[in-house]
């Protein structure tokens, strides 16, 4: 099964926090359906719904495509039930139920009150999970897993695992620590500038809020950083490590290193200085598209 779900998300895929349509109007859910349909046309393999989406906001973007994988990148086991996304598994039809992936993840103690006991939750959210049905098996589930026993138990209950922010020695790592049979789609944030002060400046802007929340620090102290590197929203050596930064020829190089260092799919985040970098980069998407050309 995780052949097949490596060959369901292709190479490339576009994670996006704008891709979820609830909290919108009819006018934010006609934009999406629009934007989703246009990078299915373009060829990516995956379109990851990011910001802890709905179940219900995956089945909009499965409605509005018709092959392009949908995945959840990630839903939070604090906010969704296992039953309750088990049910809105089962009642998809049949191929709607073969282009879906759900992420699943923890979340963080700042976002999510209930936090507690992360990874003994997990565990017993899969056990629900599984025990709910079996449409939500584990060749066709990802964990957002940064540390080593997250990875493993990545490797044992689910395909694998989607790291967020992190750089191409944790895909390493994270690799040895999968195995070699295990999924890794690790997502990578990009800014298409190549002014490099102005670039770095729009990525420190998403930044700032990660360098708040200690699953991210913590990861990234035991990656060699240090504290003085999330001094004044980011250090230069820091953003150079996390994000794709310059003209797509670049993005494309950044995103090789990604895959040179053991990922199986690599999940393009692209930000940009308006609307806080959280709107609808169709212009941006395209220009990637073309760059990676029969990668897609």
């Amino acid at each position: 099964m995780t052949s097949e779900t490596r060959q369901t998300l292709g190479r490339i895929g576009i994670w996006s926090g704008a891709l979820r349509g609830s909290g919108t109007d009819d006018a934010g859910r006609k934009a999406i359906a629009e934007a989703v349909a246009e990078l299915e046309e373009l060829g990516y393999g995956t379109l990851w719904l990011g910001g802890n989406p709905s179940p219900d906001d995956a089945v909009a973007v499965l409605a509005a495509t018709r092959t392009v994988t949908v995945a959840t990148g990630i839903l939070s086991i604090w906010e969704h039930t296992a039953e309750e996304v088990a049910a809105r598994i089962a009642a998809l039809d049949a191929g709607e139920r073969e282009r879906f992936v759900l992420g699943l993840g923890v979340s963080h103690g700042l976002l999510a009150p209930q936090y507690a006991k992360p990874y003994s939750a997990m565990v017993a959210y899969l056990d629900a999970l599984d025990a709910a049905t079996a449409s939500s098996g584990g060749g066709r589930r990802v964990l957002a897993a940064l540390g080593p026993k997250m990875l493993k138990l990545a490797a044992d209950r689910a395909s694998g695992a989607h790291p967020y922010l992190v750089t191409t020695e944790h895909t390493a790592e994270a690799r040895e620590a999968l195995g070699p049979d295990a999924l890794l789609a690790p997502e990578v944030s990009v800014v298409l500038d190549t002014d490099l002060d102005r670039a770095r400046t729009t990525a420190r802007n998403m930044l700032s809020l990660y360098l708040k929340l200690p699953n991210y620090t913590n990861n990234l102290l035991r990656l060699g950083f240090s504290e003085s590197d999330f001094e004044e929203g980011g250090s230069v050596r820091l953003l150079d490590g996390l994000f794709a930064l310059g003209d797509a020829e670049r993005v494309r190089a950044r995103t090789r290193e990604y895959f040179d260092a053991g990922a199986d799919h690599v999940a393009l985040q692209v930000l940009t200085a308006e609307e806080g970098g959280a709107g609808l980069p169709r212009p941006e998407w395209r220009e990637l598209a073309e760059v990676f050309g029969d990668e897609l």
